[in-house]
């Protein structure tokens, strides 16, 4: 989903919620979003990242468990 500011939403929940990694666009329109942190607020980006900013349509989030990278903060790609 591109041009509603989900990045820059995803971003803005993450750091309310102490989540470190990454939103960015890829080439076919979806949005990946990487977030490193505590499961409980995790699930809790989830939810959020599913919600979507007002004015936006989440068609899906895929969760897959990957290794920690460390990352410190979040940031928009």
């Amino acid at each position: 989903m591109q041009g509603v500011g989900y990045r820059y939403f995803a971003s803005t929940e993450a750091e309310a919620l102490g989540v470190s990694g990454f939103a960015r666009n890829l080439p076919d329109g979806t949005v990946e979003v990487l977030g490193e942190g505590p499961e409980e607020a995790l699930a809790r980006f989830e939810e959020k990242l599913r919600a979507g900013p007002a004015f936006s349509r989440v068609e899906g989030v895929a969760r897959a468990a990957v290794t920690p990278r460390g990352a410190d903060g979040f940031h928009i790609r």
